[in-house]
């Protein structure tokens, strides 16, 4: 792995520092077997915190993939949280080996945001978007309008925002992420040509999940 592409969010430095510590405890003061597990643990902290370094070319006419995942549903449905007008919802399920670190799906400012706490059913259920710990962010630039939402999973005990209100997005930023299995959703303008299908793997700040219509 090239190391200048790829670098440990900083929410994982207290993961990956006590596991690594336990591993070198355990292999002076027991036994080297139970070093190996403590071992791979660290390993898989410092995997699971990743953050790659990816360019996203700049097009304001396109919608980038907020997440790293497999989109689990496409549906049809009135937004009134943000948008207020017919949309369109992709929700992306994250397992705990992808990447899950959020990137912004446009450039614009931050001008909806609602934290809510909730329950912890699996991601990758329907009812996880309503009973879950999430965190919504809207964004708006020129007059386009988007709403990003984090669903914590199962697993997930914290979801993390490195943005508030008000704060001015770059297209493919980094703007939070979500501990240990989780799932996101975009929600857009039924203006926008969906350009990814139910079972598609994307790539946060990669794939393209949509194309404004002209």
């Amino acid at each position: 792995m090239n190391i200048k592409k790829f670098k440990i969010v900083r929410e994982g430095y207290p993961f990956v520092g006590v596991s690594f510590l336990i591993t070198i405890f355990t292999l002076c003061f027991f036994s080297s077997d139970y070093s190996v597990i403590f071992g791979v643990l660290t390993c898989y902290f410092a995997y699971f915190f990743r953050n790659p370094v990816r360019a996203t070319p700049f097009n304001e006419e396109l919608l980038y993939s907020p997440a790293d995942g497999k989109i689990t549903a496409i549906e049809e449905y009135f937004d009134d949280e943000y948008l207020n007008v017919e949309a369109i919802k992709v929700t992306i399920f994250l397992s705990v080996f992808d990447v899950h670190v959020n990137r912004s799906p446009m450039s614009g400012k931050v001008k909806y945001q609602r934290y809510t706490c909730g329950g912890f059913v699996p991601a990758y259920k329907k009812a996880a978007s309503f009973e879950n710990e999430r965190h919504a962010i809207g964004l708006e630039n020129n007059g386009k309008r988007i709403l990003v939402i984090q669903i914590a999973g199962i697993l997930a005990r914290r979801i993390i925002s490195w943005v508030t209100l008000g704060h001015q997005l770059k297209q493919g930023e980094c703007y939070g992420m979500i501990k240990f299995g989780s799932s996101t959703e975009i929600v857009m303008p039924k203006s926008i040509d969906v350009l990814v299908k139910k079972g598609d793997k994307v790539r946060g700040g990669v794939t393209i999940i949509g194309k404004y219509k002209k």
